[in-house]
């Protein structure tokens, strides 16, 4: 090891001697020449590698800032879509309650607003409940409404909320009639979680399908004149004591979150009050 040291040492001495001898001699160019010839390709790969590493640690640099910013981007997309969305909850909670105020305001009853605080479920909403109990007066059979129209009626009255149980529960039934022809029936709860009208088969008089089916107020349990549902098949049994037409509920049980409940007096006509439109 110490040879080949020495050896080298040598071998640069020597070189250094030559390369000395030919400028004393007058041959400075051709030293300069040969001492070119040895250092620049050794010049060339030190700048390639310098350039290398330099660029190497600007790609890493550029890497590091882009993901950093990307990273920060998607932090402020994420804080704006939050944003979006409560104000987007916030308007569409504004839009209801003015529609809820507006309809307790032009009906000729004595309600009380109520917010539905939960649900129960059995592959369908089957209940609602409301927080309104016995401290606000609430009663068993209360009507239950929305600006859409019918909800259901109170089958439990608690501390602080009552349990609301809606049309498509297979236990409730409603009287009702057609709102244009008069056909008079019962919307009865079906056990898939659907309502249907069913009513004599001599009364089916010119049935169509979207025709609206509304309370008809008798028996005093629901003010007359509220919407139900619309007809979307008729279900035609021929020579049989009673047909039924299946019926799409105006009310979406599953997305409604305030009601109205009827307290006052419940014998009024309250069809001119809410929208046949849609």
């Amino acid at each position: 090891m110490k040879i080949r040291r020495l050896a080298l040492l040598g071998s640069v001495i020597v070189v250094c001697l030559f390369l000395l001898t030919i400028q004393t001699r007058g041959h400075a160019s051709r030293a300069a020449d040969l001492l070119a010839m040895v250092t620049t390709p050794v010049q060339k790969s030190l700048a390639v590698v310098h350039r290398g590493a330099f660029g190497l640690w600007s790609i890493y640099v550029d890497w590091k800032n882009v993901r950093g910013e990307n990273r920060r981007l998607r932090e402020e997309i994420q804080r704006l879509r939050v944003e979006a969305l409560a104000v987007t909850e916030t308007a569409e909670e504004n839009r209801r309650l003015r529609r809820l105020l507006d309809l307790r305001a032009r009906l000729p009853l004595e309600t009380l607003p109520g917010e539905i605080i939960a649900r129960e479920w059995g592959g369908w909403v089957r209940s609602l409940t409301v927080n309104r109990g016995r401290g606000d007066d609430v009663r068993r059979l209360t009507a239950v409404i929305s600006p859409d129209g019918l909800v259901g009626r109170v089958v439990d009255v608690r501390p602080g909320v009552s349990v609301v149980q809606v049309l498509t529960d297979p236990a409730s039934t409603v009287g009702a009639h057609l709102l244009r022809t008069r056909t008079p029936g019962i919307v009865e709860g079906e056990p898939r979680g659907t309502i249907r009208f069913k009513y004599m088969a001599r009364d089916a008089v010119g049935f169509q399908i979207g025709d609206l089916v509304v309370t008809s107020g008798l028996g005093g349990m629901f003010p007359r004149g509220i919407p139900i549902g619309r007809v979307r098949a008729i279900d035609d049994r021929g020579a049989a004591l009673f047909s039924y037409a299946h019926l799409t509920p105006v009310v979406d049980f599953a997305r409604i979150d305030e009601v109205l409940l009827v307290t006052g007096d419940r014998m009024q006509d309250v069809t001119a009050y809410f929208s046949r439109g849609g």
